[in-house]
């Protein structure tokens, strides 16, 4: 019996000793694994400012092409489909959008005028004049509402004046320069002679802003302004946009009989206008062919 169980415990151990045992195997980053990794993936491409400009302006172009293919309507035309887009909104308002081609280094369009029928009121201008002595009791006859000399310059300079136009003597001209510039410039508030903001007939400036309202054009040249209700009469909305056109024509020196001589015999530099676009407060914007 002895023999048996020792054969049997040779057997057992026979067949541990014969048998395969496979050791575990752990995986670990390797630094190949790791190279292969990085080099399998994909690198994300950060483009240059060139290349975004390059894409802002190919962009542009397409949708310039897209909009130059639109259909143009005349004036006439154009108040009728907006007329029936907006045919539940009579108290709509008529909007026109006027694009020019600003160069670098030319003043941004900038008038005044008085519409044959106004789409709404007109705010009130608030007058502020540069004057001394005499010309300063003419000013505040005119009817200006702040009148003063070099003292005002402060005021004006850290925004205290909520003044919409200012006017200035040639005496004092020179004496606000240095100070106001660089703060009215930006904004085309500084006096000047070309503009006859620079004058010593401050009355007569004054009669001429009554009835009438100032436009100007963003950095980019393009004109917006209210031309007109919904209710109006047809023909009442077609001066009224004839009468802007023309206000603006005379301006940019656009307007085919309009001479493009300064006051000095110098050329006039021209402001070409490229678009003129009539929407409404619902309404899509149409291109004008007749302006």
């Amino acid at each position: 019996m002895l023999a048996s169980f020792c054969r049997q415990r040779s057997l057992h151990l026979a067949q541990y000793a014969t048998r395969q045992i496979i050791p575990s195997r752990t995986f670990v980053a390797s630094p190949v694994l790791e190279y292969a990794k990085h080099k399998n993936k994909s690198k994300i491409r950060i483009p240059s400012k060139k290349s975004l400009a390059a894409k802002v302006k190919r962009r542009a172009a397409l949708q310039t092409k897209e909009m130059e293919k639109q259909e143009r309507l005349t004036l006439a035309d154009a108040i009728n489909v907006l007329r029936a887009v907006e045919v539940a909104s009579p108290n709509a308002t008529y909007e026109l959008q006027i694009r020019t081609v600003v160069g670098s280094g030319m003043a941004i369009p900038k008038g005044r005028v008085n519409l044959p029928r106004e789409p709404k009121a007109k705010p009130e201008d608030i007058i502020l004049v540069f004057a001394e002595g005499r010309l300063a009791d003419e000013a505040k006859k005119a009817g200006a509402h702040i009148v003063g000399g070099l003292e005002l310059v402060e005021q004006v300079a850290s925004g205290r004046s909520l003044a919409s136009t200012i006017l200035c003597t040639p005496a004092l001209i020179r004496g606000i320069t240095p100070k106001l510039g660089r703060v009215l410039g930006p904004r085309g508030m500084m006096p000047s002679e070309r503009r006859g903001t620079v004058t010593e007939d401050i009355a007569g400036y004054i009669a001429r802003l009554r009835g009438t309202r100032e436009w100007k054009g963003d950095r980019k040249g393009t004109i917006r302004t209210a031309i007109g209700k919904l209710n109006f009469p047809v023909e009442d909305v077609i001066k009224n946009v004839r009468h802007f056109l023309l206000s603006v024509k005379k301006v940019t020196g656009t307007e085919k009989d309009a001479t493009t001589k300064g006051p000095k015999g110098e050329t006039k530099t021209v402001v070409p206008i490229t678009k003129v676009v009539l929407s409404s407060t619902q309404g899509p914007g149409i291109q004008l062919s007749d302006f």
